[in-house]
């Protein structure tokens, strides 16, 4: 007999307008809070943390050494994934994401407390690295668990545009540090902010997490995840051996899809920090742009971000993922060069226009890639498929981007060889979703063990039984 699972969502996956909107609003304060505690240490370690941390060094070599600090939180980024998916797939999303936030909050309020170089040596470093480890580890497990709470929840007939919202906790996140040092810089005297400013923005966050936790311990379960989990309970009565480890049954069932979550994330991933982290580096070491100016760029260009990823993940639900997709990866590939000519010439505007559409081609990416995601995984092993898929690519994408760009930029002096670097990206993306199928007609509860491949065009495919 032919069974055909169809797209539209049962029952229980469709909740009131009013408790999805306290959904998404509750993984995207989340997600903004956590990506706020990431992008602050970013923005810190272009401009203070290399005199602070590393005073011994040549100014540019302090400034790699930041980044390397910088760099090590995504190494931690693979191992969150795997213990938060691990137990977001047994025990639910809801709770692993109170704990994700609470540990990003916490080691982000440590830093502002950092002894420096100046008082405690290279023990300052060391405990800048560890605290910045931490960091990783939580962010690592914080994304799957907030796009999957929305998109479980959620119809599949705009889930692309719901579960776009967290996503725009990102630039939200990089709004908000940014704009938070902008103000620093702006009304503190250099060698203030130097001594004392730059901490203000870290202690900040444990006021925002306390909010960020009041919202995300009001939210439920999704429903999605508990009837897969009490048909795993019903299946496992009786049996003599345990249900496979989610990581084990993603690797079994979906290590392709896992490759192309990889592959789909490295332009997504390499332009955003060559935009928006290496910029502050690159406008004033070399454009001879002041921070001021770079740091105003990118706050305005952060807010075109978070207003228009909605609006692509919206496209994403009509013309599908793929395509959305597609524009972003060809777009980002082709602008890098007219990019870093705009920032060479120095002006605010330029700087602002040349950010603006690199933000606008990394939304067509960003914005359908968390339904994409969703969709490629079962439920019982969903949190541990994403994860895995967007936080391993990250070590080899993200963590590296603004250190690769610094070093080909004291190496050759200009931005040419960066240029080739985030083309490069490009092209493997493209290739990765070129190998992908359409995926926004998934029906989210059906498939326990492995999920069914969609078709080509998009549609399940019928399963025999």
């Amino acid at each position: 007999m032919e069974v055909v699972h169809m797209s539209s969502p049962t029952t229980a996956q469709q909740p009131t307008p009013a408790s999805l909107k306290k959904i998404v609003a509750a993984s995207l304060i989340g997600t903004t809070i956590e990506w706020y505690d990431f992008f602050l240490y970013g923005a810190a370690a272009a401009l203070v943390f290399n005199e602070l941390f590393f005073p011994d060094s040549d100014p540019l070599v302090g400034t790699l050494l930041s980044f390397l600090t910088y760099a090590v939180g995504f190494l931690a980024r693979p191992l969150g994934a795997l213990v938060f998916g691990h137990f977001g797939d047994r025990l639910g999303r809801r709770k692993l994401l109170v704990l994700s936030l609470l540990m990003m909050g916490g080691a982000t309020f440590l830093i502002g407390l950092l002894p420096t170089h100046a008082t405690v040596g290279s023990a300052a470093p060391v405990l800048l690295t560890v605290l910045r480890l931490v960091q990783g580890f939580a962010l690592g497990g914080e994304w799957g668990g907030a796009v999957l709470l929305v998109a479980e929840h959620g119809d599949a007939r705009r889930r692309g545009f719901w579960a776009s919202w967290p996503q725009t906790g990102a630039p939200a996140g990089q709004l908000l540090a940014t704009g938070v040092l902008a103000a620093l810089t702006a009304v503190l005297p250099e060698g203030a902010f130097a001594s004392w400013g730059w901490r203000v923005p870290f202690l900040l966050s444990g006021l925002l997490v306390l909010v960020g936790l009041w919202i995300r311990l009001s939210v439920d379960e999704s429903p999605v995840f508990k009837a897969a989990l009490e048909a795993a309970r019903r299946r496992e009565h009786g049996r003599t051996t345990k249900e496979q480890p989610p990581v084990l049954a993603v690797l079994r069932h979906h290590w392709r899809d896992v490759l192309i979550a990889m592959g789909t994330r490295m332009a997504e991933n390499i332009s955003y920090y060559v935009v928006t982290a290496f910029i502050l580096v690159y406008a004033t070491d070399h454009a001879g742009t002041s921070k001021q100016t770079a740091l105003n760029a990118v706050l305005v260009a952060s807010a075109v971000h978070f207003a228009t990823i909605p609006m692509w993940g919206a496209l994403s639900d009509r013309l599908g993922r793929r395509p959305v997709y597609l524009v972003g990866a060809i777009g980002v590939g082709a602008w890098i060069h007219p990019f870093f000519l705009l920032v060479d010439r120095g002006t605010f505007g330029t700087i602002l226009a040349a950010v603006t559409v690199a933000l606008l081609f990394h939304g067509a990416m960003y914005a359908p890639q968390a339904a994409f995601f969703s969709e490629l995984f079962a439920t019982r092993m969903r949190y541990s498929g994403a994860s895995i898929g967007a936080q391993f690519s990250s070590v080899a994408a993200g963590a590296p981007a603004p250190l690769i760009a610094t070093a080909l930029l004291a190496g050759y002096g200009d931005a040419g060889p960066i240029v080739l670097y985030v083309m490069a990206a490009s092209v493997l993306t493209v290739v990765a979703v070129a190998c992908a199928r359409e995926t926004r007609h998934r029906d989210l509860a059906d498939g326990d063990d492995a999920a069914p491949r969609p078709s080509p065009a998009g549609e399940q495919p019928a399963h025999t039984a």
